[in-house]
């Protein structure tokens, strides 16, 4: 059983790493419950408050740079609108993969939600993905933990179709830090089946792959059976989204049998749904009726001290 410990400033909880059949806590998009999302500081808070993995999302810029950042677009997190107003396409957005790194690195960010961090208040910068990577590996050494990553690669397809195929830079940079063979503390999560059959079939790439389930997918029919099973063959596991498992609680069994582990997103104990009572009984719902080997939370905190508990 891991251990937690308590405070009342960023060092909220000190916990281990999950090991083996140890069910898992993904934070998602860094503490970002606490910090903006995909920021150096949203990744440090989530390794101290005892995240086993940390996702960063990633795009690519103009010049084939990974950076961390939950959308192709830039306005939503960023005051790119501000720094560079002229830079917007026809539909009125700021792609990233119209913007070099180092214009990216001029950008300050910002709390997506209204409830969360304060607009304004400190400064924070969009991260490369080398840079993410460095820090987890770091207070990996400095805290004697080994927490993993867990990146996603956002739309393949129409990067590719911007020039910027993401497959083969993606692997070598993982593999230039050490990311190599079905062991390795890394899932790698895509929506698009094509992009994750590429990686491990015709890459060769041996990494655990995560298959993304959104509503819509589920809908049509990729959480059958015969459509996981098909999954198994590039994938190690799904990552749908709650509301799915909770209409098909079946689906997690079904998952299992086909050697698929289930990771679903996103529990969020400010958005608590009415059906719970307080978030540990959501995330009970999940860990232990549904059974789910792990789950994304902005939460990490509160999900490690849940663990702890059980």
């Amino acid at each position: 059983m891991r251990s937690v410990g308590l405070s009342v400033a960023l060092v909220l909880l000190m916990a281990g790493a999950a090991v083996g059949g140890e069910k898992i806590v993904i934070s998602h998009r860094g503490a970002s419950a606490y910090l903006p999302e995909h920021t150096i500081e949203a990744y440090t808070a989530a390794h101290i408050m005892g995240a086993d993995y940390i996702e960063p999302d990633l795009v690519m810029t103009k010049d084939k740079r990974f950076i961390c950042l939950h959308d192709i677009h830039l306005e939503a997190t960023t005051n790119v609108e501000e720094r560079f107003p002229d830079r917007k396409r026809d539909d009125g957005r700021w792609y990233a993969a119209d913007f070099t790194l180092a214009e990216v690195k001029q950008l300050n960010v910002h709390e997506r939600l209204n409830n969360r961090f304060p607009v304004g208040m400190s400064r924070f910068e969009v991260p490369t993905f080398e840079e993410m990577i460095e820090l987890i590996q770091g207070l990996n050494a400095t805290r004697g933990r080994d927490a993993g990553i867990y990146p996603e690669l956002k739309n393949p397809a129409w990067h590719r179709g911007e020039g910027l195929a993401m497959e083969e830079p993606f692997l070598e940079v993982v593999g230039r830090y050490g990311y190599k063979g079905k062991d390795a503390r890394i899932f790698v999560q895509c929506f698009e089946p094509k992009t994750l059959d590429m990686l491990r079939n015709e890459l060769g790439s041996e990494l655990p792959q995560i298959l993304l389930l959104g509503s819509s997918s589920v809908k049509a029919g990729m959480a059958s059976a015969e459509s996981l099973a098909q999954a198994a063959k590039y994938a190690d596991g799904i990552g749908p989204d709650k509301l799915s498992i909770e209409q098909d609680p079946d689906l997690v069994r079904r998952a299992h049998a086909c050697g698929l582990a289930v990771h679903p997103y996103t529990l969020r104990a400010d958005s608590l749904p009415s059906t719970y009572k307080t978030f540990d009984d959501e995330l009970r719902q999940f860990y232990v009726t549904y059974d789910v080997d792990g789950l994304f939370t902005d939460f990490p905190d509160k999900a490690a001290a849940f663990l702890a508990g059980l």
